[in-house]
């Protein structure tokens, strides 16, 4: 009869608190020139800049 391996636990990765896990942020749309930019309603996904879309909080 053959030996069973262990078998081996992954380390738990704690969410993004920014993202909270999903790897996209929303963005509001801004109009206008620089100057008198104003904010719109409407809302854009952005990758997330803390985890870079993983999801995973940072080990640092």
């Amino acid at each position: 009869m053959a030996a069973r391996k262990a078998a081996v636990r992954k380390p738990r990765v704690k969410k993004c608190s920014d993202c909270k896990g999903t790897g996209e942020t929303t963005e509001t749309v801004r109009v206008g020139s620089a100057r008198k930019a104003r904010e719109t309603t409407d809302r854009q996904a952005a990758l997330c800049l803390t985890c870079f879309g993983s999801g995973d909080a940072p080990t640092t």
